[in-house]
């Protein structure tokens, strides 16, 4: 990995102005001049923008604590935060499909963690992440109906809902696979992989279903052997992790409308992430912004006051990324690529 590869502000700019460009049309479409009376900077706002920000602290927190607790003592509280702040900030600057997490076992190893056990980090963080979100989106499922769970117009309404059913059902064969190689059969996983993109129409993505096979099987070797204790305090901080992200939008609710179902939601938080999941853009920046202005506006008295906290909810789970990243990255960069071989 090259260190313009790295840090190209580019990757930072494009999802910025992406997202303003958004945000911008929408408030121009929607503007009101009852917003101005519908938001009033009194101390419930300050309070729940406030709890929204300490909100995105725990998640990261939390993150930083999952890391901890799977590299054990090899590498520092600081090592760690550094890396959880590096995906992130990958993860914000590239589409959601590719994220930050393709680019954990490359920062771990530049920590100084054995190529090995990065990887089994990488995998433990994949399958533990879609772990929860396949088991949180089959629960909202059970709980709501499917009308009040997707809220739009007809057509967008149904495409969301195709998309995110596409998504799940994805994500939930993703995670067995991940689950029976991890912990049964690493080996018999690789080969049924490498024999499906065997196939003419898969033999392009070949080489890269090698590679996951390797992997796969190093992380067998160095996860497999871990307690059952060990994955539930893992899992219970990725469900933190998670919880924290998604309880920012109820704490903006708190903040700039009067009311509303907050366990509903909670739930159209995993609808809204799970589509992003497949959006080109880096970070899933100007569709973010429009889906909450759709998913959410029917909590505020004033559309114009739904785009307002969609970009507050923006800067605070997404340009904050950004923003550190922008902060971080080139000294890493510099004292990683910077030394001598």
């Amino acid at each position: 990995m090259k260190k313009e590869t790295l840090f190209n502000p580019y990757y930072v700019a494009v999802p910025i102005v992406l997202g303003l460009l958004v945000i911008a049309g929408m408030f121009w479409k929607e503007f009101d001049p009852g917003i101005f009376v519908a938001i009033k900077p009194d101390a419930q706002m300050w309070a729940g923008i406030v709890l929204a920000a300490l909100c995105m602290v725990c998640q990261n927190l939390a993150l930083t604590q999952r890391f901890k607790i799977l590299v054990g003592k090899k590498l520092s509280w600081k090592q760690v935060f550094r890396v959880n702040m590096l995906c992130e900030f990958t993860s914000a600057a590239t589409p959601s499909a590719v994220g930050g997490s393709s680019l954990i076992a490359v920062y771990l190893h530049k920590e100084g963690l054995a190529g090995g056990e990065g990887t089994a980090v990488m995998i433990a963080n994949l399958f533990l992440d879609e772990f929860f979100l396949s088991l949180a989106c089959v629960v909202v499922l059970l709980l709501f109906p499917m009308d009040i769970l997707f809220m739009g117009n007809a057509a967008f309404d149904t495409g969301v809902q195709i998309v995110f059913m596409a998504v799940l059902a994805v994500v939930c064969v993703w995670t067995l696979i991940l689950y029976v190689a991890l912990f049964h059969k690493a080996q018999w996983i690789s080969r049924l992989l490498l024999a499906l993109f065997s196939l003419p129409f898969l033999r392009r993505w070949k080489p890269g279903v090698v590679k996951l096979g390797e992997d796969l099987i190093t992380s067998s070797r160095e996860l497999s052997c871990r307690s059952f204790g060990f994955w539930l305090k893992c899992f219970g901080v990725t469900a933190w992790a998670w919880c924290s992200r998604y309880w920012v939008v109820n704490a903006l609710l708190f903040a700039f409308s009067s009311g509303g179902d907050h366990f509903l939601a909670f739930a159209r938080q995993l609808v809204i992430w799970m589509v992003l999941v497949v959006t080109p853009t880096p970070g899933g920046s100007g569709f973010g912004e429009y889906m909450f202005n759709v998913y959410y506006g029917d909590f505020f008295p004033f559309a114009g006051t739904a785009v307002i906290a969609a970009f507050v909810w923006r800067l605070i789970t997404y340009y904050s990324y950004l923003i550190i990243g922008v902060c971080i990255l080139p000294n890493w960069v510099n004292s990683v690529f910077g030394k001598k071989r």
